[in-house]
């Protein structure tokens, strides 16, 4: 069940409560079903051209302070939509950024005509959406990489576990299976709040999810089916570790604290997990043989687990790969456009994915571009970047995160084949095996396009990377580079976690290569977790979440007040897999999701 803000978004006591008890789609389709406006209109006075019809999401804890906003600027408020907490309203174009500025105001999004389940004529809203014509839909992506001929193999992904440290997931058709995923701690800061633990607020994670494993119920995996999603490696088990909320707000210690967690309970409960994928970066630029983050990476990568990263999509201004993709070790990952086509002869890579500096660049590149994947309604990106909706399931996006994505599936593909595989050995076969692409810059595509089918019928090399490994002893504040996240306007920066905790960087190093930073729910001395597995989300597995009862490195202490409020802007991953206007209209063509061609105008998400 997705939790959501409920009517005025808070109860008598300000905390955030639960919506009632609605299935994720149907909730789904009484928020689109709600849309529609209230007021009635007279047949013969059109709406003057300069009012537009919106939707308005009110900033949590705000009561109805937003509808009395909308109607102080003169707008028209219509319809409640209690699973957003929002409102319909009319209101003048030329006064939408004034009210988007004010703080009872979350967002304010177009309020387009969209129908869940199709049109009239029985098509999906945006255009008929038929995966063997769409260059971008997973069914094509399997078939491009050669995963198609694996599946018919009966390699799977069966028995492999892939760890997604990101936003999260949300429970819908494609990753509602018991055995699809284990809930990791919920490390972000939405944890304290019941309503929004380990769901996904924002998008992102759902979307990688997607691509990754996802498989529609009752649909056969090693089968011939064209019409059901299926991911990569649609029998592979997803570990969900969530760090970031709503806004994308996240910080360098809570992505630290969640790879030591994977690295530290790999084994447990039945897992094994053989795949961690990291779908983020930041733009420190300290050397990799020092930083904390590029350390607790390699620390996962020399323990058995094929770490891969979002090689970046440049949108800090310069070509190195982002932080910690920059690091040799890691199998980084750019982006490969299929140009609309099905044919790999005119694939390039597009200008965003991160080329490199020349001594690092991207390993190989795999289908990133207009990749359609499980979409999350309601979520941040779902209810900003209309535009981007497939149909009612789905969404359109691209970066070096959707590539990110197909690689680990394809790594958890050749680990069902050969268990016995190393890290290094993993990414020797990939990289020995993928195919150049004539017309694409060399350095941006590295050993050139993903070939599961040519990594399948290779022999296993004998491959050991000996590069100078890192040592973590860096800065904590350098790993973050320029983005911090915020709590009423103070910071978080220096040498200290979210609690304010001081950073031992030497001390944190030892323990995380001896896989002790953990104790129980505890890390870096203070407690970010429960210490064990309870049974209470749909995946029946997860860890359990407590309450933090320590300050925050502002000082204020972690109350329900933090959550009902708004209160974190920033995030460690912009520019990246989180980027503002990863999803923008700037993003896509006008035809780009509702037929089989898009431009090749920038993307920002990684």
């Amino acid at each position: 069940m997705r939790t959501t803000y409920a009517g005025g978004c808070e109860d008598g006591r300000g905390a955030l409560v639960r919506s009632g008890p609605l299935p994720l789609l149907l909730a789904a389709l009484l928020c689109v079903t709600l849309m529609a406006p209230a007021w009635p209109l007279a047949p013969e006075a059109a709406p003057p051209r300069e009012l537009v019809d919106v939707i308005v999401r009110s900033a949590p804890g705000s009561g109805t302070a937003a509808r009395a906003t909308v109607a102080d600027l003169g707008g028209r408020v219509g319809q409640t939509i209690r699973i957003i907490c929002g409102l319909t309203a009319r209101v003048a174009a030329a006064g939408i950024e004034e009210l988007r500025s004010l703080g009872a105001i979350h967002s304010i999004s177009p309020d387009a005509p969209i129908r869940l389940f199709g049109s009239s004529d029985g098509q999906p809203q945006g255009g008929e959406f038929d995966p063997k014509k769409d260059a971008g839909s997973l069914l094509n992506t399997r078939t491009s990489i050669g995963a198609d001929y694996l599946l018919h193999k009966g390699l799977t992904g069966k028995g492999v576990d892939i760890a997604l440290i990101d936003s999260g997931v949300v429970p819908v058709n494609g990753l509602t299976s018991a055995a699809k995923v284990i809930e990791g701690p919920d490390l972000s800061f939405e944890s304290q709040a019941e309503s929004l633990r380990y769901l996904d607020t924002y998008g992102h994670g759902t979307h990688m999810a997607g691509i990754i494993a996802g498989k529609d119920d009752g649909a056969a995996a090693g089968g011939k089916e064209e019409k059901a999603f299926m991911g990569i490696a649609p029998d592979a088990r997803l570990v969900s570790v969530k760090v970031a909320s709503a806004t994308g707000a996240t910080d360098v210690s809570q992505v630290l604290a969640a790879i030591d967690w994977v690295v530290q309970h790999r084994r447990d409960n039945g897992m094994n997990v053989r795949v961690l994928n990291l779908s983020f970066g930041t733009d420190g630029t300290q050397d990799y043989t020092v930083d904390p983050l590029t350390y607790a990476a390699e620390v996962a990568w020399r323990k058995g687990i094929v770490v891969v990263v979002a090689g970046g999509n440049a949108g800090y201004g310069s070509p190195q790969l982002n932080n910690p993709a920059y690091d040799p070790y890691l199998l980084a990952v750019g982006a490969d456009d299929a140009n609309g086509t099905l044919s790999t002869a005119d694939d390039v890579v597009p200008d965003w994915s991160s080329r490199g500096d020349g001594s690092r660049n991207p390993d190989l590149v795999a289908p990133g571009k207009s990749i359609v994947s499980l979409r999350d309604p309601g979520s941040e990106i779902d209810l900003t970047h209309p535009e981007g909706r497939v149909g009612g399931r789905f969404f359109r996006g691209s970066g070096t995160s959707q590539a990110a994505a197909v690689v680990s599936g394809a790594a958890a593909l050749l680990l069902q084949q050969r268990p016995s595989l190393t890290p290094d050995q993993v990414k020797a076969l990939l990289t020995s095996t993928a195919t150049k692409i004539p017309g694409a810059d060399p350095l941006a595509q590295g050993a050139g396009l993903l070939n599961l089918k040519a990594a399948y019928k290779a022999k296993t090399p004998a491959a050991t990377q000996s590069w100078p490994t890192s040592s973590g002893t860096g800065s904590l504040e350098a790993a973050r580079g320029s983005s911090h996240v915020e709590m009423e306007g103070v910071p978080l920066d220096g040498e200290q976690d979210i609690f304010g905790t001081p950073w031992d960087a030497a001390t944190w190093a030892r323990n995380s290569w001896s896989g002790t930073s953990w104790s129980g729910g505890m890390w870096n001395r203070e407690v970010w977790s429960g210490s064990g597995w309870s049974r209470n989300s749909w995946s029946r597995n997860s860890w359990s979440t407590v309450i933090w009862t320590r300050n925050s490195w502002s000082r204020n202490s972690w109350s329900d007040g933090y959550w009902s409020r708004n209160s974190w802007s920033g995030s460690t991953w912009t520019g990246d897999a989180l980027l503002r206007n990863s999803w923008s209209a700037d993003s896509w063509s006008r035809n780009s999701w509702s037929r089989n061609s898009w431009s090749s105008a920038g993307w920002g998400d990684q």
